[in-house]
């Protein structure tokens, strides 16, 4: 009976559900912790590396670069050729191990088909590894043009 503690007949009762708020509450915090840690431990370290008289190795194979320009004219590493000339000398550079990958650079005024025939050419000779050069996007002109696109948008929808 000293052992009762006032629960009435001696049996002892047990809470049937668990209380998770108070752990909610741990796991948002855990949460947001770990949310303001996070970019801070993808962040380099910054090193002053130790200076070398070494030189850099040497590159065996270098990109060949094959540019379009806005009339259509292609040059090989700065060099005006005709696809006839610039398939002969990419098969050349393939044959003596010289060409390890191809970038394509093309003007933005070029036909897409002129573009097109130049990729063709360059896979015709056997080489796989092509890369086409462009240039990022100003964050400032692409905010411009989605205002503007929406602007549109909305004067569309009051005409109809």
């Amino acid at each position: 009976m000293a052992n009762n503690s006032g629960q009435g007949n001696g049996k002892r009762r047990y809470m049937s559900e668990i209380n998770v708020t108070p752990l909610v509450d741990v796991v948002i915090v855990l949460l947001i912790i770990f949310m303001v840690a996070a970019p801070m431990m993808t962040k380099g370290l910054d090193v002053k590396l130790p200076k070398t008289t070494a030189k850099s190795l040497p590159q065996k194979k270098k990109n060949i670069v094959i540019t379009v320009n806005d009339k259509g004219e292609i040059y090989l590493n700065k060099v005006a050729v005709d696809e006839e000339v610039l398939k002969r000398r990419l098969a050349e550079m393939k044959s003596e191990g010289l060409a390890q990958q191809v970038l394509l650079k093309a003007d933005r005024a070029v036909a897409y088909g002129t573009v097109a025939r130049v990729m063709a050419t360059i896979r015709e000779t056997g080489i796989e590894d092509l890369g086409l050069v462009t240039e990022p996007l100003e964050p400032s002109k692409t905010k411009h043009k989605r205002s503007e696109s929406k602007k549109n948008v909305k004067k569309d929808s009051r005409a109809g």
